[in-house]
């Protein structure tokens, strides 16, 4: 138990420096490199951070504890792995790799930049709308990918995300939209749906996990 311990303490190392890429290397975005080892060592730390607002830093260090989380599971998935379908109806993990990076960049697009849910431009749309909607064309057109690639953009979005927080504060974390499509709901909720999105993968890349080709082997 000791070891599988040390073993995914050593991953969620390894991956927050992957995946929160180099501006958003640490839940310090714009602190110096010396803050490196404390911040990582910090993980299960929630709560308010250093070079963000009380709430958005407590925010931020629940996403990257759930970003190391979720990734977890696919470390050292091959291509095969990534692109296996259960079922005929089901997602791939390299495809729901990619949902989740949609995911948050559609909410930057939404409460960053002010655009109504949808109104994406075509640009973004044609970078994320297949990933966003999963089935039939996310089973045939997001694959033959290695794994890198999907940390690549799930880095790239969170690095944004990051740097994005850091420029606001508390007040706008707590606005309300009263027009959003579940109602009355403030960037806080938000923001929130993004990182229990991921949790809620995270039990799907488990179950295809354990149901892999190579897992029987």
């Amino acid at each position: 138990m000791k070891k599988n311990t040390l073993n995914r303490r050593e991953f969620l190392k390894k991956s927050s420096i992957t995946t929160l890429g180099v501006g958003g290397l640490l839940t310090f975005p714009l602190s110096s490199v010396a803050t490196e080892r404390s911040s990582l060592d910090e993980m299960n730390i929630v709560g308010p951070k250093e070079g963000f607002t009380p709430q958005i830093g407590t925010l931020v260090s629940m996403m990257n504890w759930m970003r190391t989380v979720v990734l977890y599971p696919v470390e050292g998935f091959t291509v095969e792995d990534l692109d296996h379908l259960v079922d005929e109806k089901a997602n791939s993990i390299g495809a729901m790799l990619m949902h989740l990076a949609a995911t948050e960049r559609y909410y930057q697009l939404h409460t960053f930049e002010g655009i109504p849910w949808g109104e994406w431009d075509k640009k973004e749309k044609e970078e994320w709308d297949i990933a966003s909607g999963l089935g039939d064309r996310a089973r045939k057109e997001i694959r033959g990918n290695e794994l890198q690639f999907y940390l690549d953009k799930l880095s790239l979005v969170r690095e944004n995300t990051l740097k994005e927080f850091a420029k606001r504060d508390d007040d706008w974390l707590l606005k309300v939209d009263e027009k959003f499509v579940w109602g009355p709901t403030n960037n806080y909720c938000k923001w929130f749906h993004v990182c229990e999105h991921e949790s809620n993968h995270n039990g799907q890349f488990k179950f295809i996990k354990s149901r892999l080709p190579s897992a029987k082997k």
